[in-house]
């Protein structure tokens, strides 16, 4: 009967376990405006540490623009701290095109309206808290 009785709380506990995490998983949506054209994709990243920032992204897709717009949804994000980055491969090459000088030649865009100055945009400026279910919008 022991042996039961552990068996059975574990379970109880994992189940219960299971479901306070699944409650706290939220939808991130994401509306890009203002694109330049219609052409190409638009390349949607969302980060969760600020590690890897720009670099190494937490989820990532990839959207059809129409009428110089675009709306992902980033559904089951956990509660944390995100950002998000955008480029608009208009070319449709799969990379962000730089110039000489390593400046992008493509739209681009991060959460909180964040730019770099002399450089990429800083996580700091680019983050935001995820407590419920969040809608952001980045202008191009």
């Amino acid at each position: 009967m022991t042996t039961l009785v552990k068996i059975t709380v574990t379970l109880l506990i994992s189940f219960f376990s299971f479901q306070l995490e699944a409650q706290n998983n939220y939808a991130v949506t994401i509306k890009v405006e203002k694109a330049q054209s219609n052409n190409g994709k638009m390349f949607i990243a969302l980060y969760n540490k600020e590690s890897g920032f720009l670099e190494k992204a937490y989820k990532s897709t990839k959207s059809e623009i129409e009428h110089q717009s675009c709306s992902v949804v980033f559904n089951d994000i956990p509660e944390g701290t995100y950002a998000v980055s955008i480029f608009h491969d208009e070319n449709d090459n799969g990379k962000m095109d730089t110039n000489f000088f390593g400046i992008p030649s493509e739209d681009y865009g991060c959460s909180n309206g964040a730019v770099g100055f002399f450089g990429p945009p800083q996580w700091e400026d680019a983050k935001f808290e995820l407590k419920e279910n969040k809608s952001l919008t980045i202008t191009l």
